[in-house]
């Protein structure tokens, strides 16, 4: 009497054992493989677009002239997955960066006013002309004239981000696709 297909394949012999162990090992190996070429090939597509990235010429209607970034600013693009515009139209400073994947060196803009010295206060949501909604704060120094901020990030169907770690998350997660642009004007009040 012969056994059929399945006890033969499945039955608890050693060298069954061994070869399904072998063939999972194997499905594992090209699984990961697998993940880390698409990994390779997403951020690579968007960090190409990030890459040949192009600031805006103008920005609600009113020319836009390039700034050189800072001695602290460059040091930071140096690391940061994207890249780094500052720019003003004459009474506000606006600087933008666009992002090629998920990060945690896109900060809220009140980090780094913080850091810089700097007292937060007024932070709220507020919509501008435009119907676009900002995170904006009040930045305050001793010995220095306050500064008005606010920031959005937009990703590349449109959808706004107010929030950091609300992008993180939604961008970590693929429920937003980039590249992203995150925008954050500053005007002395």
């Amino acid at each position: 009497m012969s056994t059929p297909f399945f006890e033969r394949w499945f039955a608890n012999h050693f060298i069954n054992r061994i070869g399904h162990k072998t063939a999972f090992a194997l499905a594992m190996v090209l699984c990961l493989l697998w993940s880390a070429a698409a990994a390779v090939r997403g951020p690579a597509e968007a960090a190409a677009a990030v890459a040949s990235q192009e600031w805006p010429s103008e920005w609600d209607g009113v020319a836009l002239r390039p700034l050189a970034l800072s001695d602290v600013e460059q040091r930071f693009a140096d690391r940061f997955p994207g890249a780094i515009g500052r720019m003003t139209d004459g009474t506000q400073t606006l600087v933008m960066r666009a992002v090629a994947q998920p990060t945690r060196m896109l900060h809220p803009a009140a980090d780094c006013y913080r850091a810089l010295g700097y007292r937060i206060e007024q932070a709220r949501l507020e919509r501008d002309a435009q119907e676009r909604m900002w995170r904006c704060f009040v930045a305050q120094r001793h010995g220095a004239q306050k500064i008005r901020v606010c920031e959005r990030i937009v990703d590349a169907r449109g959808t706004a981000f107010t929030d950091t770690s609300a992008w993180y998350w939604a961008a970590a997660s693929g429920q937003s696709h980039g590249p992203w642009q995150a925008v954050t004007v500053a005007k002395p009040i």
